[in-house]
């Protein structure tokens, strides 16, 4: 269940790079930015949504405020961008938004929650020659040692303004802590579920938003699945009790566009054992066999191999006799960041750094 969360991850700057030798010129014109968490599907056959986009920092942004206002969260913003600080960047610095998804292999029906990709996709039910439409939200899920579980489920229940009933193994984490919490929290600011709670049918379990945001899109909770207050507040008008919801485990994903094949990666969670190699050469050979990639079975498994390796969470065209040319393609947009004085500073994230107990804090570096 949700309630104290930890920042792992928050200062993981050791990622492989990726060449920005493809920058654009300062002075080119800024673009509006595109849709944030809506995609129409032009073909039952594409599996990727969205454009990468590229934005340049503005002074006093950090990786959270560009992650929460381009419907991104911390991780995959990080991770596509492993030369950057993303507490202090440089203004001016040109920051790649991830803003472009291979859709997980799973029935495109319901709620489907993609662990590895740290983010939700919801497909409505499109009524009768009308295109298939999908809403993605980043979310924030289990970190170790409190996973969230895999399998299939439904939506059982829904709530406004909940109470929080506090797991008995939670109050006892934060008492050892020196940090008791009540047995129950009312609605309202400290309460770590949000205004906006949906039941699943896994005991325990529930899809909330939360009153610490910038913990969306990392391994923060106790095994719930937290999301933006904005993104669950859309969302929870749209679900239905009994929606569908599937949760899987898939960090490497291969998609299609226009007859074009790419492949996107993310770091395996710790937790969840996926042996990679093994995994890359089932999908090399299922792609070779089907006669979809452009290169040799060898060249194709190598390829694969790499990205996974860098593991940037950002889908990469596969083709011959080019590179990782990312920031190429991307399309160059208008900064739309606003400051927001009830935001965290970095300061304040380091105090609650600092007060998370002492195997936690190890554990966030």
């Amino acid at each position: 269940m949700p309630g104290c969360s930890t920042l792992e991850g928050f200062f993981d700057n050791s990622r492989a790079t990726h060449s920005t030798t493809a920058l654009p010129a300062d002075g080119q014109p800024l673009a509006e930015p595109l849709s944030r968490n809506f995609f129409v599907l032009a073909s039952p056959q594409d599996s990727i949504v969205g454009e990468l986009q590229l934005v340049r920092i503005n002074e006093g942004d950090t990786f959270s405020d560009l992650a929460r206002e381009y419907g991104l969260g911390y991780d995959e913003i990080v991770d596509a961008n492993p030369t950057v600080d993303p507490w202090i960047p440089a203004a001016g610095t040109p920051v790649l938004l991830p803003t472009q998804y291979v859709l997980p292999d799973a029935k495109r029906r319901g709620i489907v929650l993609n662990i590895a990709a740290k983010r939700l996709f919801y497909y409505p039910d499109a009524a009768d020659g009308e295109p298939q439409t999908v809403l993605t939200y980043p979310i924030g899920i289990g970190r170790v040692g409190w996973e969230t579980p895999l399998g299939s489920s439904t939506v059982t229940a829904k709530a406004r303004d909940p109470h929080w009933y506090v797991p008995i193994s939670v109050r006892k984490e934060h008492a050892a802590a020196g940090d008791p919490l009540p047995s129950v929290v009312p609605p309202g600011p400290d309460n770590p579920l949000g205004r906006h709670v949906l039941k699943l049918g896994m005991p325990g379990y529930l899809i909330h938003g939360t009153n610490q945001p910038y913990g969306v899109g990392m391994r923060v909770s106790h095994g719930c699945v937290r999301l933006y207050p904005e993104n669950i507040e859309s969302l929870y008008e749209l679900i239905a009790i009994g929606e569908p919801v599937a949760i899987v485990n898939q960090p490497h994903l291969l998609g299609r566009r226009d007859d074009q094949l790419f492949f996107e990666s993310h770091p395996v969670l710790e937790d969840h054992a996926l042996d990679t190699e093994q995994h890359i050469a089932a999908l090399t050979k299922s792609v070779s066999d089907g006669g979809l990639s452009p290169l040799a079975p060898r060249k194709l498994e190598a390829r694969l191999l790499a990205i996974a390796d860098n593991a940037y969470g950002i889908p990469t065209r596969l083709r011959r006799g080019k590179g990782d040319e990312y920031f190429e393609e991307a399309l160059l947009v208008r900064n739309t960041v606003e400051p927001d004085p009830n935001a965290p500073t970095l300061s304040e994230v380091r105090e609650i750094m600092d007060a998370m107990p002492a195997e936690e804090a190890a554990t966030a570096n």
